[in-house]
């Protein structure tokens, strides 16, 4: 019983790290396309920002029940990039995401509902545990249903499920739409003009 026990188990963890997947290949960006100004290059097995406002979105899939695990740096206090979450639909412009999914923000920016890690001017902070310029940021941000978790550097930031109260949004503001966004959908990284932001891992794994 315990031999077969082991087996299973065994089984059990080698399916997850084969369904685990890495969407950033470290050396092109195959399976990535660019939508809007600007642009990422890959150079010593990293994405940069370059230019925009600009997104680069991956275009082979639709993520849903997993968590998205993003490996990332700032070069300035002024850096600013994020990861594009829910994307209902192939995006052709830079401001659909923004509308219709969740933009999880990168930049160290002194308001909590513009931070690191929260949904931007959806949510509000839980911590600001961001790493020194130049170091490297590990976020994983898990989409389970209608729900989504952010982590930054180990420690919790966003908890947010669809239907919680979030503020409005200011009149003639470029803050995105209001509404709900999909349980599923494509994802991306944005660049923003003026700004370097490097990533040197982006990674799916399924929840159990």
């Amino acid at each position: 019983m315990a031999i077969c026990l082991f087996v299973i188990a065994t089984t059990n963890s080698l399916a997850a790290q084969q369904s685990s997947h890495a969407l950033f290949n470290g050396k092109d960006l195959d399976g990535w396309q660019q939508v809007g100004p600007g642009s990422f290059v890959v150079t010593d097995g990293t994405m940069k920002t370059e230019g925009g406002m600009g997104m680069l979105w991956y275009t082979r899939e639709k993520v849903a029940h997993a968590t998205i695990r993003v490996v990332f740096k700032l070069s300035a206090k002024e850096s600013d990039s994020g990861v594009f979450i829910r994307i209902p639909d192939k995006p052709t412009e830079p401001w659909m995401p923004i509308n219709r999914g969740y933009e999880v923000e990168i930049g160290d920016w002194p308001d909590d509902y513009s931070c690191t890690g929260v949904l931007y001017t959806f949510t509000r902070a839980l911590a600001r545990p961001i790493k020194p310029i130049g170091e490297w940021n590990t976020m994983n941000i898990t989409i389970d249903g209608p729900r989504t978790i952010v982590y930054l550097n180990s420690i919790k930031v966003t908890d947010f499920t669809e239907g919680q109260t979030v503020p409005a949004k200011p009149p003639g503001s470029h803050d995105p739409d209001r509404g709900p966004r999909p349980d599923s959908g494509f994802i991306g990284l944005q660049n923003h003009p003026g700004s370097e932001v490097y990533f040197r891992e982006v990674s799916v794994v399924p929840l159990p």
